[in-house]
């Protein structure tokens, strides 16, 4: 397995905020965290890659690659981060620097860990954008991130978190802002991304009908606690757990919503 989390507990405040969660995401593989919000599936996801606020306790397992992640220093994580394994975040406008170009940006990852000089990551850069379809690649990347969409921030976040090509891309509710047709190209921006590297894909949602299109296997949380787990098509024909017959219903109402504004 390329990650197998165990156990995870994190406590926050006193309280449980994950509560015995485990998975694992299998090399290559398209996995599902959903859950309503509150749930504590980004906060799993922090857990991963070290990022947990302050004054939060973590317990259990995460294995990467057969190696243990928890107990490591924040040293150790740096170079793992980034390097094997990416994330975009929600909101790439909070995610994002506001006064740094995103060349630098998206060229930045590459300096930390391929030592490349500033010109070498531009060039980088570029190659970047072009891959992640943003228009005007050359242009783009000199631009700073409140001269672009939310739908081109998202994709300057996909090209960052790919950069160093990881083996890991954990996306986390990465089309929640987004209209529903730039929704759609962001999805399959990812799913064309993850094809062409052969990346595993982690991806946090709580919209049924989004992680029916882009991943195969889920875990469904509530209250920090996995209540449902399986493919994705089993949870869509036949839910067991009343917050998967909710997402469920939730997603057919959006669904019919759709047909109904056309």
């Amino acid at each position: 397995m390329s990650l197998d989390v165990q156990d995870l507990v994190v406590t926050l405040g006193g309280r449980r905020v994950v509560d015995g969660v485990s998975f694992s995401v299998p090399a290559g593989a398209r996995f599902g965290l959903i859950g309503e919000s509150g749930s504590g599936k980004s906060l799993t996801a922090l857990a991963i890659l070290g990022l947990l606020p302050d004054g939060a306790s973590v317990s259990g397992s995460i294995r990467w690659q057969g190696e243990e992640l928890l107990g490591r220093d924040d040293r150790e994580l740096a170079r793992i981060r980034g390097r094997e394994i990416g994330i975009v975040f929600q909101e790439p406008r909070t995610a994002l620097n506001p006064i740094r170009t995103i060349g630098r940006q998206i060229g930045e990852p590459l300096r930390i860990h391929e030592g490349l000089s500033k010109r070498e990551a531009l060039d980088r850069a570029i190659e970047l954008a072009a891959r992640v379809r943003l228009p005007d690649p050359e242009r783009i990347v000199r631009r700073y991130p409140h001269q672009l969409s939310g739908g081109q921030r998202q994709r300057v976040a996909a090209a960052i978190a790919l950069a160093c090509g990881p083996s890991l891309l954990i996306a986390d509710e990465p089309t929640t802002a987004l209209d529903v047709t730039i929704q759609s190209e962001i999805l399959g921006l990812f799913e064309r991304l993850v094809s062409e590297t052969g990346a595993s894909l982690v991806f946090i949602t709580h919209d049924l009908a989004v992680l029916s299109r882009i991943a195969s296997d889920a875990v469904v949380l509530a209250q920090g606690k996995v209540v449902e787990a399986g493919p994705v098509a089993q949870l869509l024909s036949t839910p067991v757990s009343p917050v998967t017959q909710r997402l469920l219903a939730a997603a057919k109402t959006m669904s019919w919503k759709g047909e109904d504004d056309d």
